[in-house]
């Protein structure tokens, strides 16, 4: 059996395996991929594989956006963080769909209706329109808790100037504060207005009114000034660096 994941979280693919493994589902992986750019590439050049695991949410937006320009009828189990991005329309248009973090009773499930299917798995065109639409309206936020002291307070989302990862905690930084915030990045970029933040890697999220200089950088990617940057280096990945700019312009 082949399969490809289609996953911009290390962790996420470490468990996945472990939890295929713990199953006895017998396979090959044929490559993981993160970015929406790659998966395209990736179809265009190799031989469909026999199930794809797809997360929602990858390192240069939203997986639904592969199907805008290439057709796959390989089955698909996606993953999400969140459920309310239109649950029933996965049931229909894929083989199932994981809510993160993954059960192993609800990944044994997914894996005996693909045995059951006839492993095809063509997403609708008006489908999809309907799951992208559900995802961009629902990205909208005002405010978020985290915690101060031994509690938890709740920040405006429009303080925030930039939100990133590191050894495993995410932090939300402010003009005067930086916070510890109990979500993931995927997680929180989920719920964010993508008119105003703009994931530049797979650990830094930025505000729009936060960036006062870009500049240049090597291989053909960009390095940003922000606002309050607490010796952080803020430079967009190779792939993003042409979505950045128009997602600047706008």
């Amino acid at each position: 059996m082949n399969i490809l994941i289609i996953e911009d979280e290390p962790r996420a693919v470490n468990q996945l395996q472990s939890m295929l493994e713990l199953c006895g589902f017998e396979y090959v992986l044929l490559d993981v991929i993160d970015t929406v750019e790659d998966t395209i590439q990736w179809f265009q050049k190799y031989t469909k594989p026999d199930l794809v695991f797809m997360d929602i949410q990858l390192a240069d937006g939203l997986s639904f956006e592969i199907f805008q320009k290439i057709e796959i009828d390989s089955p698909i189990i996606f993953t999400t963080a969140f459920d309310q991005y239109a649950i029933q329309a996965f049931k229909v248009n894929s083989v199932d769909y994981l809510l993160k973090p993954i059960q192993q009773d609800e990944l044994d499930k997914a894996l005996e209706k693909f045995k059951k299917s006839n492993r095809s798995s063509l997403i609708e065109p008006s489908i999809l329109k309907q799951l992208l639409g559900s995802m961009q309206v629902s990205k909208r936020r005002e405010g978020i808790l985290v915690k101060e002291g031994g509690g938890l307070v709740q920040i405006k989302i429009s303080d925030l100037l930039y939100i990133y990862s590191q050894d495993s905690i995410t932090f939300g930084v402010t003009s005067s504060k930086r916070y510890i915030i109990n979500e993931t990045m995927d997680q929180l970029f989920d719920s964010l207005d993508v008119n105003e933040f703009f994931r530049i890697n797979r650990g830094q999220i930025v505000a729009k009114n936060s960036i006062s200089k870009i500049d240049s950088y090597f291989n053909h990617r960009v390095k940003l000034s922000v606002i309050n940057p607490r010796d952080q280096e803020f430079i967009v990945s190779r792939q993003k660096t042409s979505d950045f700019k128009v997602w600047m312009n706008t």
